[in-house]
């Protein structure tokens, strides 16, 4: 993840999206819903943070009561996760132990907790590793800066299957959510995929956000090798 404006107080959009597991475009389109319905601007303060291609992208900074005004129209799980970590927020500091035996308790926790976080890392590096090509062919497999759809991606790439059947193998390989088609996040923050907004007002009626994916073409190169497709416009370059 690049560089954001952080945020003391409450949480910013990103942050939400990664304590939720919701995609931060979606995020972003609630609270713009919240806000076209009247919600106070002083509780989502628009920022910015820089994504991993270097581009400047737009975020929110939530005050703790814009995180309950937000959490509030989410079902309970997502509701729980985003008051579980503004509780965390708001104790700030970790309670000191008094006693010898209390230190060594805290101290054993710690390894613990420190062990299970390193089996998490390493099992999401693991599979992250499987999925992602050659740094060589995605950085330079491609001429053009062009972005595409899903749609002509399966066709420039003469993957042998169109569209639909692309998204259903992105959310069976996990680059997509199972449950829907939309990119995970780690893959939109590695360049892969780009969420397009456009937020749609209409007179006497709520606003609304589009959102389109779009592949750029290091993600192109990415499903060329999770795929094997056959390009023959010679834009791509062979896998080593």
């Amino acid at each position: 993840m690049g560089n954001l404006i952080p945020n003391q107080k409450g949480m910013t959009s990103l942050e939400v999206a990664e304590v939720t597991g919701k995609q931060h475009a979606h995020v972003m389109r609630d609270i713009r819903n919240l806000l076209s319905q009247g919600a106070s601007k002083s509780n989502f303060g628009l920022g910015s943070y820089t994504d991993a291609n270097g581009q400047e992208r737009p975020l929110f900074n939530l005050s703790p009561k814009g995180c309950l005004i937000l959490a509030s129209g989410y079902d309970v799980v997502l509701r729980e996760k985003i008051i579980d970590r503004l509780e965390i927020l708001e104790s700030g500091k970790q309670k000191v132990p008094q006693t010898f035996s209390e230190a060594l308790q805290l101290a054993a926790d710690q390894a613990k907790q420190i062990e299970e976080q390193q089996k998490v890392i390493e099992q999401k590096d693991e599979k992250i590793t499987k999925l992602q090509p050659k740094a060589d062919f995605a950085d330079a497999a491609f001429i053009t800066d062009d972005k595409v759809d899903i749609g002509m991606a399966a066709k420039i790439l003469k993957l042998g299957f169109g569209r639909n059947t692309l998204f259903q193998k992105l959310r069976q390989v996990g680059v997509f959510f199972s449950n829907r088609n939309e990119p995970k996040q780690r893959f939109v923050n590695a360049g892969y995929f780009e969420m397009k907004e456009k937020f749609i007002e209409r007179n006497s009626h709520p606003g609304f956000v589009v959102t389109k994916i779009l592949v750029t073409q290091k993600g192109l190169a990415y499903i060329n090798h999770l795929f094997g497709g056959n390009p023959s416009d010679g834009k791509i370059a062979a896998i080593e």
